[in-house]
């Protein structure tokens, strides 16, 4: 039969009538009641034409193309020794998912094909070997048409300190493909694979997009062909997975949504689905993290100031960061020795720990689990227990622990558990420095989750922070077993701006880190002011990252007045909309979160380099109710705004009302700010 799934304005409708692979008939906008006469017909009314000099029938690209099928273009299922005969054996219902069972030779296929309320599609798959001997599993990845309309991609590379930049093209026929090797999502990451109308931006267009819930290599690919045929691809990147008979190998689940309100559409339905599992489990604390106020220099004499500091400017947890283990007094040695240094904690760390919970934050602590130095204790004892030898190519001087090793699981499970237990640890920074550089790694991916899930289980209080070298492994396998992303490396506010609006697509603003720094970036060199600093990191899920045990009254002051101002506005920034403006001054990026019942609003105005022309891009705000009357007025973050310009518009001293409707076409001058300059504008219902 011809099957109907319906949510939140999308439909997913699968002809799964006879002994063929079904076919993904619609993916897109809501079609309206369709009854079955009106499917059917819909259904056979997509049915292409036979092309001339092709095969004898009409071609339709089922759930599992095959080449003796007619389907030349990269496959989505391939299993070796092959079978040249794919066999359905049935889809039900059940609820809001389709279950489609078909087999190929001795390998059973289950596809699981979910529309949650959201209208995000889940597409799961399952292959089970029910024949007497090994096959080889070289792709299972899910695939789902596109329309002829959508040309266009983007999609995200990046490199350290500089994650999630956006490339777009469109290519003719044959594949765009990305695969990664890295044994992590890596800095270029496309972490997002979108393809969409010509042109379509943050508030424009239709868009089709994938993502793999998985932290290890994965595929991801668009392919138009010669016949006009359009698709889009998305699975774990397999070398060759070998499945023993009896065996079953569980592909990463596909997350696919639609919109036709560009790439914010997007995040509308992508951001409640996660947020409807993965909520965090109370008010995102504002951290100050010790990394970039003291590196390897520590001891409690030089972290007390630090920890008074943040008390004082209202911070409400403290993450002690690398450097506090055995052996650890730079970043080539130690990594693996996880017991506390008794040279630089003499007493342990329960004197830091009750200065820092005496002043009424909580504490945490950065580990790097999954990595070990050749100069360490463990190293020296076990190396059958390094994934990369320690004679192999090192990377930040460290290597790989084989998590596949029982005992080398069981002992990070053992050593972390015993932290956890001896200490009052709220929170771990779970670092991951480096590419894995080995062949078959999903293994180690799988081993490394259920890690996570026993710590979890073990100490079910304790929040994970998911690090690797800055942004290289953000995706949503992962969100499912931790409580926030830290989004890069650098606190550099101009490189942050773009990072956490690309990032900020698919994952919610609360599960992203982001601190201010100091005036001078550790990563770039580059020096901004403590406003563009301030406001910056106020999006998402903020901190600071700084010695501010050294600074002077007046900029604790100015920190205080902003952590309260986060405080104030948490539960807006963390359980909004978020919402972006295409400008065509590509100098100019605006951005905002307005509450669930447009009643309120905040945004941000910044200016990345000099403007386009000699006065400004006009202040946009988009996402309010356009039959409401919204009050527009400059918000202070504490510290100046510097401006070039001989006269402020008069609508910034004294705010402005106007309804949501004329904000959202751009009405309001904006002050002719210096280049890294952030305006901060608070907009309420009047």
């Amino acid at each position: 039969m011809i099957h109907h799934l319906r949510a939140a304005g999308v439909d997913f409708i699968l002809d799964a009538r006879g002994p063929a692979a079904p076919v993904v008939v619609h993916w897109g906008r809501a079609l309206g009641d369709l009854d079955e006469a009106a499917l059917t017909a819909l259904a056979d009314a997509t049915a292409p034409a036979v092309a001339p000099s092709s095969i004898d029938r009409p071609f339709r690209v089922g759930v599992v193309p095959l080449l003796t099928d007619g389907w030349t273009g990269r496959p989505a299922v391939e299993i070796c020794p092959s079978s040249p005969e794919l066999r359905h054996l049935g889809t039900d219902r059940e609820g809001d998912a389709l279950l489609t069972t078909l087999s190929l030779g001795d390998v059973r296929i289950e596809l699981r094909h979910t529309l949650t309320p959201e209208g995000v599609l889940l597409v799961d798959r399952r292959a089970h070997n029910t024949g007497a001997d090994a096959v080889e599993v070289r792709a299972f990845a899910a695939l789902l048409p596109v329309p002829a309309r959508a040309r266009e991609i983007l999609d995200f590379t990046g490199r350290w300190a500089g994650e999630r930049e956006p490339q777009r093209l469109r290519p003719g026929h044959g594949v765009w493909a990305r695969d990664t090797r890295h044994g992590r999502g890596g800095h270029d990451d496309p972490f997002l694979f979108a393809v969409g109308t010509p042109d379509f931006g943050f508030r424009s267009g239709e868009v089709w997009a994938t993502h793999v819930a998985w932290s290890g290599d994965r595929s991801l690919w668009f392919e138009r062909n010669d016949m006009g045929i359009a698709v889009i691809g998305a699975g774990e990147r397999l070398d060759g997975s070998i499945l023993h008979p009896g065996a079953t190998y569980e592909a990463p689940t596909v997350v696919a949504a639609w919109s036709d309100a560009g790439l914010d559409g997007l995040s509308g339905r992508l951001h409640p689905w996660v947020r409807s599992w993965a909520a965090p489990r109370g008010p995102r604390p504002l951290t100050l993290n010790t990394w970039e106020a003291v590196y390897f220099d520590q001891s409690l004499e030089r972290l007390t100031p630090l920890v008074d500091a943040a008390a004082r400017v209202g911070a409400e947890r403290l993450v002690l960061d690398d450097g506090w283990f055995h052996g650890r007094t730079d970043d080539r040695r130690a990594l693996g020795d996880w017991t506390v240094d008794e040279r630089v904690w003499p007493e342990g760390l329960g004197p830091l720990i009750s200065r820092v919970n005496g002043d009424g934050l909580e504490f945490g602590l950065w580990v790097e689990p999954e990595m070990v130095s050749a100069d360490s204790d463990l190293a020296r004892k076990h190396p059958e227990w390094m994934l990369t030898p320690a004679d192999a190519v090192s990377w930040r001087w460290q290597h790989v622990l084989d998590l596949t090793h029982p005992d080398a699981w069981q002992y990070i499970f053992e050593r972390l558990d015993a932290l956890l237990t001896e200490y009052p640890i709220a929170a771990l920074k779970w670092d991951h420095n480096r590419d894995l550089l080995v062949p078959h790694t999903g293994d180690q991916v799988r081993a490394l989750y259920r890690l996570l899930d026993a710590v979890r289980a073990a100490h079910p209080g304790v929040e994970i922070e998911s690090c690797a070298s800055g942004g290289a492994r953000i995706d949503l396998g992962i969100l499912r077993r931790v409580d926030r992303f830290w989004t890069s490396d650098t606190n550099d506010p101009l490189a942050r701006q773009r990072i956490q609006r690309w990032t900020g697509i698919l994952i919610p603003p609360e599960f992203l880190g982001s601190h201010v720094g100091d005036e001078r970036a550790h990563t770039t060199g580059r020096t901004a002011s403590m406003a563009f600093r301030l406001t910056t990191a106020l999006f998402l899920h903020a901190g600071i990252e700084s010695d501010i045990s050294r600074a002077d009254d007046a900029q604790l002051d100015v920190l205080a007045g902003w952590t309260a101002l986060y405080r104030a506005h948490r539960a807006l920034l963390h359980g909004g909309t978020t919402v972006r403006v295409d400008d065509a001054d590509a100098s100019v990026l605006q951005h905002g979160v307005v509450a669930p019942d447009r009643g309120e609003g905040l945004f941000a105005y910044i200016a990345l380099d000099r403007f386009d022309a000699a006065l400004p891009s006009p202040v946009v705000l988009p996402g309010l109710d356009p039959q409401r009357r919204y009050r527009v007025q400059v918000l202070d973050v504490g510290a100046p705004v510097r401006a070039i310009q001989d006269a402020a518009p008069a609508w910034l001293a004294t705010g402005t009302v106007l309804p949501g409707s004329v904000l959202a076409e751009g009405v309001l001058t904006a002050p002719l700010l210096a280049p890294g300059e952030a305006l901060l504008l608070h907009v309420t219902a009047d």
